[in-house]
């Protein structure tokens, strides 16, 4: 089991950037395969992007060439970097790691607000 901790979450008018970071603490970081998904108010729980241990990133359709994930293997974090943000962008960002044997933690989760 692995522990996780987002922080970056706030405010921004649409077009502007934010970076969101996730802390992992309590398991062998290097096995997880790391992602970001997001809720919005009303709707159901989204993927929208991963990160293998090896670095190979996919994306949800609706994020591809405007968001990036990384991850720091040397001090157990991920971040998304998310530009151009749009009002549809709006929603709670959750970190989700994929262990080995298929076990899976969440973060608490970071409210990402977009409104001008």
């Amino acid at each position: 089991q692995v522990q996780l901790v987002e922080s970056g979450g706030g405010l921004v008018q649409p077009g502007g950037s934010l970076r969101l970071s996730c802390a992992a603490s309590g398991g062998i970081f290097v096995n997880y395969v790391m992602s970001w998904y997001r809720q919005a108010p009303g709707k159901e729980r989204e993927f929208v992007a991963t990160i293998s241990k090896f670095g190979k990133t996919h994306y949800a359709d609706s994020v591809t060439d405007r968001f990036t994930i990384f991850r720091d293997n040397a001090v157990n974090t991920i971040s998304l970097q998310m530009d151009n943000l749009k009002p549809d962008d709006t929603a709670v960002y959750y970190c989700h790691a994929l262990g080995v044997g298929g076990t899976e933690d969440w973060g608490r989760g970071t409210q990402v607000t977009v409104t001008s």
